[in-house]
């Protein structure tokens, strides 16, 4: 892995407790819904994809949602979310593997587990549809990119520069996030997208990733090239307040392109 020094002392923590986790001793043998055909759908229909995140809490979020998050994932998806995105972290983030089977069994969209997966157990944890590697944060992206397609998973590779993204394209990728949150100092710019999608592929499944808020910042992300977004705090950010709203914050962005609202 490369250096950790440059990144915030809470990214540096979350790898620290991703290394010390362990994985499971069966190998998995995953049946995926397909991501392709979910944005394809979405799509037909008139409808941003948007991967709505169920999470928790984190680092740069303010307080705890202690909502059901089987109940918060149909929520998401009543309100047009294309995927959900379920955090596993669970020292930083609330998250859990119980959390996204739950999620999985409630809804019929495919799943994205969001974790830090440095190592080939790790990917054993749960099934999931879809699974997140980090292309910095892995020694060899190649070999845990086909160690998870071999299980069945399909896979989000988050870049976050065009080196990075060099690598992912190297090792295969065929989905890649990049994530507009700079991990030294946690701070979002859209504009890290902007750089980096020009030199994407066609070929390629391209998603924005964190710093969406409104549907003006759907709109510029997709005028720039993505297929779709993730989005996690603009959806979940309510805590206390009822599922209505997320189904409603949902909406909000998946209409983005159609409601002139």
């Amino acid at each position: 892995m490369e250096t950790t020094g440059d990144l915030a002392a809470s990214v540096r923590s979350i790898l620290e407790s991703a290394g010390e986790r362990g994985g499971a001793d069966a190998v998995l043998d995953v049946d995926p819904r397909s991501v392709e055909r979910a944005l394809e759908r979405a799509e037909a229909d008139g409808r941003v994809p948007i991967i709505a995140e169920v999470k928790p809490t984190s680092p740069t979020s303010d307080g705890v949602r202690n909502d059901d998050p089987a109940t918060l994932a149909q929520e998401m998806v009543a309100g047009g979310a294309t995927a959900i995105s379920v955090l596993t972290e669970p020292t930083h983030f609330g998250g859990s593997a119980d959390a996204l089977r739950d999620v999985r069994a409630a809804v019929d969209v495919p799943v994205l587990r969001k974790d830090f997966v440095l190592e080939e157990a790790h990917l054993d944890l749960v099934e999931a549809d879809l699974v997140l590697l980090i292309a910095r944060f892995v020694d060899d992206l190649a070999g845990l990119l086909a160690a998870a397609r071999d299980r069945g998973f399909q896979v989000l590779v988050e870049v976050h520069d065009r080196a990075e993204l060099e690598t992912a394209l190297e090792a295969g990728a065929e989905v890649i996030g990049v994530n507009n949150r700079d991990l030294a100092r946690l701070e979002v710019d859209l504009e890290t997208f902007e750089s980096v999608a020009p030199h994407v592929p066609d070929d390629v499944t391209l998603i924005a990733e964190s710093g969406i808020s409104t549907p003006a910042d759907v709109r510029r992300m997709r005028e720039a090239g993505a297929d779709a977004l993730l989005v996690g705090s603009a959806i979940m950010d309510h805590a206390g307040e009822t599922d209505g709203d997320v189904r409603a914050n949902t909406r909000r962005l998946t209409t983005a392109e159609t409601d002139t609202t």
